[in-house]
């Protein structure tokens, strides 16, 4: 399961526009529990029980480091209820909007998710069919 990221600037696009729910987090916290948090804030949903298979970091584009763990689960995708974030939009309008971090969820096969999940975390996708294979 994937989230496409929310706002204007990821409106029109889907390769390269879809994620495992993620955020950032204080060191002291303990990263599965932030993990657990932000699916919590992104989705708006309990994240689900289950055996957690941990798979690793990556280091995006921007620098970010996405930490990641999969656990086998039935979600409806139209159940979630996003978490916000504000921007100005249109850029130097001076107006302040909200949008959804993650305006969709679904889930996908391993070769379409390589085709729309942030480059980065196509390595998650090699990790869960590893531990899956």
């Amino acid at each position: 399961m994937l989230g496409h990221m929310g706002g204007p600037l990821w409106a029109k696009k889907d390769a390269g526009a879809w994620t495992v729910p993620k955020g950032e987090y204080d060191p002291a916290e303990p990263a599965f529990e932030a993990a657990r948090r932000e699916f919590r804030e992104e989705l708006g949903l309990a994240p689900p029980d289950g055996e957690a298979v941990p798979l690793g970091e990556v280091v995006q584009r921007n620098g970010k480091i996405v930490t990641a763990w999969a656990v086998a689960a039935d979600l409806d995708p139209e159940t979630i209820a996003p978490g916000t974030f504000t921007m100005e939009w249109p850029p130097r309008s001076g107006r302040i909007q909200e949008f959804p971090e993650l305006d969709r969820v679904a889930w996908f096969g391993l070769d379409r998710a390589r085709a729309v999940i942030v480059t980065a975390q196509a390595a998650f996708l090699d990790r869960l069919a590893e531990h899956s294979g």
